[in-house]
């Protein structure tokens, strides 16, 4: 297997003048902050439609259950798009390539707002979840690329700032317009911001051409890497647990914290404070050490799921306990670097795949979770729902932390994971 390339090209030099660092700096940052505003548009439209399936049900002439279908054609398409987008397009140029699927992005969410029935609007949400996976993956491997040695993962955690960051502003403001001029002004308004991105990733991104060799074939690599398997197993299971509680979160406070329904965008807000903090937190963490980290934070997830159980029980220690479990997308970008130290030359199908991996979490973990409250076994039930997944995932780290090793070793390296 050929050795990754783990330094970035384009990054400062120890022997660079301070005002060369600065440009560097400033560059990064650039860059940092117009794939961020993608990853904003990406996170809205997201998680927009979850508070606004009640509107969408009625103006569609269909259950809410049946509404709840849009979001799971979205997330197909995140799982299909990811790993397919990223073998057509290995030849293109990062930039153009980020510049077209936040295009994409912008009409599959236009195209929504203008759906004019149910399949069709089932239709339009799996396209819109097409370019996802593989923005962010290309975004990261970009973020990465024109960090200085020692801080890829503070880059990587700072595009994937959008997507939470998101929770807090972009959800919030996209709902209001919902609720006061219907749900389509949403996903105007998403389209409208991926637009935004579009102009900023091509001012604000140098235009880094694809890596000598990449092809369709080389990317597919990825797919026979026991190690790149390992990472997106880490994440499918382990990462499912936060998914079982938060995707049942609002009757869960209602029913047992008796948190009155006014209170409830005050949890979110929590929730997405926690993931922004996490996700800060966690690629700090992961510049020093990165299989410790996500080892550490599977670990951290097992008391905060089982956590959530008993203090579920009062508002004040429910609100302690969803900021926490907000905490724990920190194993986001931690994921994301590991899968680029493993992947080799298929960097950019390999980073594509995280976020298939993580939204097979979100459906694993809301499914399994249902089938707890489903079986009478109460609301909170999915907290231990979430422990079980952490507990399987720290198995499956287990064998990823063994292969590491004898990955390092069989390259004449010490093991990353004492580095």
């Amino acid at each position: 297997m050929t050795p990754p390339r783990l330094q970035p090209q384009q990054g400062p030099s120890f022997a660079e003048s301070p005002v060369d660092a600065a440009s560097s700096n400033a560059r990064l940052m650039r860059a940092v902050l117009a794939l961020g505003v993608g990853g904003f548009s990406i996170g809205t439209g997201e998680f927009v439609i979850m508070g606004l399936l009640p509107e969408v049900a009625s103006d569609m002439g269909v259950s809410i259950p049946q509404a709840g279908h849009v979001i799971s054609a979205y997330a197909i398409g995140v799982v299909i798009g990811a790993p397919a987008l990223a073998v057509l397009a290995a030849g293109w140029g990062r930039r153009a390539l980020l510049i077209a699927l936040m295009a994409a992005y912008a009409l599959g969410n236009l195209g929504s707002a203008l759906a004019p029935g149910y399949v069709s609007l089932n239709v339009l949400r799996f396209l819109s979840g097409l370019p996802h996976g593989t923005y962010f993956g290309v975004a990261a491997l970009v973020a990465a690329s024109l960090a200085p040695p020692g801080k890829r993962a503070s880059a990587v955690g700072l595009v994937m700032l959008g997507l939470t960051g998101a929770t807090l502003l972009g959800v919030p403001i996209a709902s209001a317009l919902g609720q006061h001029y219907g749900w389509r002004a949403a996903f105007v308004f998403v389209a409208a911001i991926a637009v935004l991105a579009a102009v900023l990733i091509r001012i604000g991104v140098p235009d880094i051409p694809t890596d000598h060799g990449a092809s369709p074939m080389r990317e597919l690599q990825a797919l026979r890497n026991k190690h790149v398997w390992l990472t997106l197993g880490i994440g499918a299971v382990g990462f499912g647990g936060m998914f079982a509680v938060f995707s049942y979160i609002k009757p869960t406070l209602i029913e047992v914290a008796g948190l009155p329904l006014a209170q409830v965008p005050l949890m979110l807000a929590l929730f997405g404070t926690g993931m922004v903090a996490g996700n800060l937190l966690g690629a700090k963490l992961v510049d020093k050490s990165v299989m410790r980290t996500i080892g550490g934070l599977l670990v951290w997830s097992v008391f905060v799921l089982g956590g959530f159980v008993f203090a579920a029980e009062h508002i004040a220690s429910a609100g302690v306990a969803v900021f926490l479990i907000g905490t724990i997308v920190a194993i986001a970008p931690a994921l994301q670097v590991r899968l680029m130290d493993v992947a080799g030359e298929a960097q950019t199908l390999a980073a594509a795949l995280n976020h298939s991996a993580f939204n097979l979490a979100n459906a694993l973990g809301a499914w399994l979770g249902g089938m707890a409250i489903s079986a009478g076994l109460g609301w909170t039930s999915t907290g231990w729902v979430g422990v079980a997944l952490a507990i399987a995932g720290i198995g499956v780290f287990g064998f990823a932390w063994r292969a590491d090793r004898q990955r390092q070793a069989a390259l004449g390296r010490k093991p990353s994971t004492e580095r």
